[in-house]
């Protein structure tokens, strides 16, 4: 392996940072220690900028070309709300009789029933089909829990050197 820039990141498939190089885990090295690394990545990453400096933290995260060192986005869980579900709709199942193979399927237009459907269902039987169905019936179903949000993925670990060529600007 050729020698590093200082502050490089490289990926590793082995679970251990190999020696002059530290996980990109987003801990706090002195500045004291590290001066050249800190002269590289600043505070970009996090610390007080007066003892200590932050390297990147890229646990759970996709590093990412052409974006503001230090920024971070995405999620891995998330909630969906309304507006992010397609619009669709739900048949309704219903008889009045006991016996469910006698069920017919019909679909609700906005809150009511449209329509009996052909071949003589007699569902709701005495009602003209305009009657307001309960909100249940035709409401949202389902609970606000959030889902994984996350593209299939191998385990390894990035790292940066700790030591190394100090990258030219030029």
């Amino acid at each position: 392996m050729s020698e590093p820039f200082l502050g490089e990141i490289r990926m590793f498939s082995f679970g251990y940072a190999p020696k002059g190089w530290v996980r990109c885990d987003g801990q706090l090295l002195s500045i004291n220690q590290n001066q050249a690394l800190f002269s590289i990545l600043g505070t970009s990453y996090g610390g007080n900028g007066i003892n200590n400096f932050a390297l990147p933290d890229l646990r759970g995260r996709m590093p990412m070309h052409n974006v503001q060192p230090g920024a971070s986005g995405g999620a891995a869980r998330h909630t969906l709300t309304t507006a992010q579900v397609p619009q669709h709709g739900h048949a309704v199942n219903a008889a009045n009789e006991v016996d469910p193979s006698a069920y017919r399927s019909i679909s609700p237009s906005g809150n009511y029933l449209d329509s009996i459907p052909a071949g003589g269902a007699n569902i709701y039987h005495g009602f003209d089909g305009s009657a307001t169905l309960h909100p249940d019936t035709v409401g949202y179903a389902g609970s606000s829990a959030p889902h994984e949000n996350r593209q299939p993925y191998a385990p390894s670990q990035f790292c940066i050197a700790l030591v190394g060529i100090f990258p030219s600007r030029n």
